[in-house]
């Protein structure tokens, strides 16, 4: 079920905090007339055909505003968007699998700790699992990297999503930007029992190598850190390791040249609209089977940040489940792997599937192609 976040304090968080129920309907009709955001439906979304009317700007705000005008709350608009997520999966998953939700107790709020694969359908394939169990959906959050546009931090914080801000700023602004989302993940969990969204480490993994970055833990400890250890502090919380996989993913080019520059230390420069293509590219490309596993609650021994880390990255990679294409890459870069789940035509088409994208980039660049898909094996 979906909870408003209505009864969050609203002048603490008023910069970072998912938009309420009653500031829903105006923020939509906003966006219906912002031509930023409406430029980018005629580029990536299913408007296209609209793009070359007459008044082409005119007639998709109103579409909009048609489609938007009985939402007047989060749980309205949450379940407009289950219904786009839901979509999502039947065009482009061939099966959706989810392990582990059985254990979750609707009573309680928890911090799920995820690792990242996809700028928006990690948390949203959560959600809509969440969602279909009569589980309350989360806070996510979002690095203020992804929102250079309003519209773009409108959508996420409909949504409920809150902001972490990454920006450049002097030491004691970070500290203060930092502190406060530590302050709103403790007050969404602990006070509103509540649940909260967090990716392992900032940015995608682009490697295969899902670890949990200490600099998180940090974080999440910041506004409690002078009254509790950090291993008591995260036990309060309920925190639960997800793993999702991905047999396809829609963006392995885009990050295999990402990969390469870096590897090169020269600097990658994306091209423009380059976060909004990936946030396409995911949602509407090939994902093949992907596996959703929700973990138990961690019990946390040490009041170390790096053994807290490790205890997280450790339980995401043990209920990590790998597909065809996983093994395929191994046997590609002539690595020796133990194949047991899948047959020997599953693992041919794998192979193939893996040679076709190759086509599409340069020799230089298929090792870092296949460490993508074949490190979640061996890392």
């Amino acid at each position: 079920m979906y909870s408003n976040t209505q009864n969050i304090k609203v002048n603490k968080f008023d910069s970072i905090r998912p938009y309420l129920d009653n500031e829903v309907n105006k923020v939509l009709i906003d966006l219906s007339n912002n031509r930023r955001f409406l430029k980018m439906l005629f580029e990536t979304g299913e408007y296209k055909h609209i793009k070359y009317l007459p008044f082409s700007r005119k007639v998709l705000g109103y579409l909009l505003r048609n489609k938007i005008k009985n939402i007047n709350s989060v749980a309205d608009y949450q379940n407009m968007f289950e219904s786009i997520v839901s979509d999502v999966v039947n065009k482009s998953i061939n099966n959706f699998s989810v392990t582990g939700i059985e254990n979750l107790d609707k009573t309680k709020g928890y911090l799920f700790i995820s690792n990242h694969r996809d700028i928006t359908l990690d948390s949203a394939l959560l959600n809509l699992s969440l969602h279909k169990n009569n589980l309350n959906t989360t806070n996510n959050a979002v690095g203020n990297n992804l929102l250079s546009e309003k519209w773009a931090s409108d959508l996420m914080r409909l949504n409920k999503s809150f902001i972490i801000d990454r920006s450049d700023k002097s030491k004691r602004e970070i500290y203060k930007s930092l502190n406060l989302s530590s302050e709103f993940i403790n007050e969404t969990i602990l006070k509103k029992n509540n649940s909260i969204w967090i990716a392992q480490k900032q940015g995608r993994s682009k490697d295969g190598n899902d670890f949990t970055d200490p600099s998180v833990i940090k974080m999440i400890h910041l506004h409690a850190r002078k009254k509790i250890s950090v291993n008591e502090y995260l036990n309060s919380l309920n925190i639960i390791p997800v793993s999702i996989s991905y047999e396809k993913d829609p963006n392995d080019l885009r990050k295999t040249k990402e990969l390469y520059f870096t590897d090169l230390n020269k600097k990658y420069i994306k091209e423009p609209k380059e976060d909004l293509m990936s946030i396409s590219e995911g949602i509407r490309g090939s994902k093949g089977n992907v596996h959703l596993n929700i973990g138990s609650v961690i019990d946390f021994k040490t009041d170390s940040y790096e053994d807290c880390s490790d205890q997280i990255t450790a339980e995401i990679k043990k209920s990590y489940k790998l597909h065809a294409t996983n093994y395929a890459a191994a046997l590609i870069q002539g690595k020796k792997v133990n194949i047991d789940e899948f047959n020997a035509k599953e693992i041919d088409d794998a192979i193939q599937y893996l040679n076709e994208r190759m086509l599409l980039i340069s020799d230089e660049m298929q090792p870092y192609f296949l460490n993508q898909y074949s490190n979640s094996i061996y890392i």
